[in-house]
């Protein structure tokens, strides 16, 4: 092998030659404090990269605002020009229910603050949604996923060491960043609420509060402002709701929000909309069938359930076990695993894969995600009874839900089906395994069904 400045080759009776070598290219010096001097430097992008992200997002025809959205970017925009004309730091708060285009402004602001050259990163806390974006946002340049992180890793990051941190589905923000694997000197208990507005100039928090699906997430509008007004931050809100929907039905949403008693005085009839579909159907292979004839027509249709089936973690050898089993009915929960197995995608593609219609999705699979059609099936850990909604924890297979006091789960599970329900931009179809809910839905949507 011919010497190159890219390498050389050493035998054993070249030995001294070998040591030469490395001492001509290594410091004698130790290397510990260059490599505390990297763990501990601020998070902040490289103007090439920044450069490369802007290029990448701006490019994709997926994050292309329509003209309604265009309002609330340019809101958002103004308020980060104010930030730094005025030398302050503002929080802005933007909120709105399934299809007011939440994810698409985000990645629009990313895409321009990084043609600014203004240090942006995007958070979110589901691993789900993180990946996808990372898969979609750099499909041609993939160091633009180090821009693409989670809440907790700002925990020890320096005050203000971005412009803006984009902090995407902020419903999933946690009461603090620490969990088994943290560092004792880390575990300081400040909220991770305040890590997120302390890390950036213009921390940005897009949420919805009836998609707070587990007890410790705290990603409210009251706790975003709390926290600010305890760091002596402003706050800018905006509401995406009516004016800035994009899809989906507005009509459709305020039903399940009063269908699940999270607003209003209660389920009411479903009275339809010209834009939305919403039936029910009598079993699951009805729904999969109506589902799959949906995509046979070129829709996107996915089926989610409650969290009531037991979960095979350990996938055989070319197949996932059928664990949602209903009668004679029986599918797969989506892979646990990240990497493709068998012909199911990973866990964090299960949305957005069309291999994906095969398994059911769960909460953490679906939420932050759209498709055309959506099929939900009700487990009984929320079951009408009496004229009123029964929350069951009994019933429920998620650990980290079923243990929380009974009020935290009951609005848990309500918020998991509402989040469910709003998945679908064209339509759902409703099936509960229990009848005296299957019974309501009927109630509820049969007669405009056989209008």
């Amino acid at each position: 092998m011919e010497p190159s400045q890219h390498g050389q080759l050493f035998t054993s009776s070249r030995r001294q030659e070998f040591l030469k070598f490395l001492r001509s290219r290594l410091d004698q010096k130790p290397g510990a404090d260059a490599a505390d001097a990297l763990l501990n430097s601020a998070i902040k992008p490289s103007t090439q990269l920044l450069a490369v992200a802007a290029d990448e997002v701006q490019r994709r025809e997926q994050f292309t605002l329509l003209d309604e959205q265009q309002v609330a970017y340019s809101i958002v925009m103004r308020a980060v020009n104010r930030a730094y004309g005025a030398n302050t730091k503002q929080v802005v708060v933007i909120t709105g229910g399934p299809g007011s285009g939440k994810s698409v402004i985000a990645l629009s602001l990313m895409g321009e603050l990084a043609r600014r050259g203004r240090t942006v990163m995007h958070a979110t806390g589901s691993s789900a949604f993180t990946n996808t974006l990372r898969k979609v946002a750099a499909a041609r340049a993939p160091k633009v996923r180090k821009l693409f992180t989670y809440y907790n890793q700002f925990i020890d990051a320096e005050k203000n060491a971005l412009d803006v941190l984009i902090n995407d589905e902020a419903h999933r923000v946690k009461e603090t960043s620490t969990n088994r694997f943290t560092p004792a000197a880390k575990r300081t208990g400040r909220p991770q609420v305040e890590e997120l507005i302390d890390v950036a100039r213009v921390p940005v928090f897009l949420l919805d509060e009836h998609q707070v699906v587990r007890p410790g997430e705290r990603g409210t509008v009251s706790e975003i402002q709390g926290a600010a007004d305890r760091m002596g931050c402003e706050v800018i809100m905006i509401d995406l709701d009516g004016q800035f929907r994009c899809g989906g039905s507005r009509l459709y949403e305020s039903w399940v929000l009063k269908l699940l008693g999270l607003e209003g005085d209660g389920p009411t009839e479903w009275t339809g909309d010209d834009g939305f579909s919403l039936e029910i159907v009598k079993s699951p292979s009805e729904l999969e069938s109506a589902l799959r004839a949906l995509i046979d027509k070129g829709y996107s249709s996915r089926i989610s359930a409650g969290y009531c089936w037991k979960w095979d973690q350990k996938p055989k050898a070319d197949f996932l076990y059928p664990d949602v089993k209903i009668g004679d009915w029986a599918r797969p929960w989506n892979n646990p695993k990240d990497s493709k197995h068998g012909d199911a995608p990973g866990r964090p593609y299960w949305a957005t894969d069309p291999a994906g219609f095969g398994q059911i999705g769960c909460i953490y699979t679906a939420q932050g995600f759209e498709y055309d059609y959506s099929g939900v099936i009700f487990g009984r850990d929320l079951v009408w009874r009496d004229g009123q909604w029964v929350a069951q924890p009994e019933h429920s297979n998620d650990n980290q839900v079923r243990n929380a006091p009974l009020p935290e789960f009951e609005r848990a599970i309500k918020n998991t089906y509402k989040v469910l329900l709003t998945r679908g931009m064209r339509g759902a179809y409703l099936y509960s395994i229990d009848p005296e809910t299957q019974d309501l839905f009927d109630r509820l949507i049969r007669r405009h069904m056989e209008a």
